[in-house]
């Protein structure tokens, strides 16, 4: 959140919404890059030893396409730019399979006998429709940034010169 706050937090901004003007203003845009790429990196390798240190071994098994797609619509559901969203994004979705794993199956069993759907094809269906909704509804996210800089806009509109907004 200080990061956010700081002037290199600014000038990612800047440099993410018009990296010509950022350029312009006197940001030395390729150092600017390689400081976050640099830093996204450094936090990545600290995570990765975490997580092989926690689970003991690690193979190419453990990350999947279906493990980045989670990790995506937690981030896309949240809210893009804004912590707690995300982390509201990350509980609501790592909560969806047990609560899809013990409400659903046992309904369909007393409604039909057996189970029709399994859990986990449910839950895939639902992150593909919570992620078209999401984007067509609240593009932000559910839980979106405060500031207007930090999130994303479904249709930019613009302001003419007397203060008018213009779509």
């Amino acid at each position: 959140m200080r990061l956010q706050d700081s002037r290199l937090g600014r000038a990612w901004v800047a440099i993410r919404e018009d990296e010509i003007a950022a350029k312009a203003m006197g940001i030395n845009t390729r150092n600017v890059k390689l400081l976050a790429f640099a830093m996204g990196a450094s936090f990545g390798g600290v995570s990765g030893a975490m997580f092989g240190a926690f689970q003991g071994f690690v193979s190419p098994e453990s990350f999947s396409l279906t493990e980045s797609i989670a990790v995506l619509a937690m981030v896309v559901l949240g809210g893009i730019g804004h912590i707690p969203g995300v982390v509201l994004g990350g509980v609501i979705l790592a909560a969806l399979p047990e609560v899809l794993r013990h409400v659903v199956e046992p309904l369909q069993m007393a409604i039909f006998g057996r189970v029709w759907i399994d859990a986990e094809v449910l839950r895939q269906l639902l992150y593909g429709l919570a992620m078209v909704v999401i984007m067509l509804t609240r593009p932000a996210g559910l839980w979106p940034s405060p500031r207007h800089e930090d999130r994303p806009e479904a249709d930019h509109a613009s302001v003419g010169s007397t203060g008018e907004v213009k779509a």
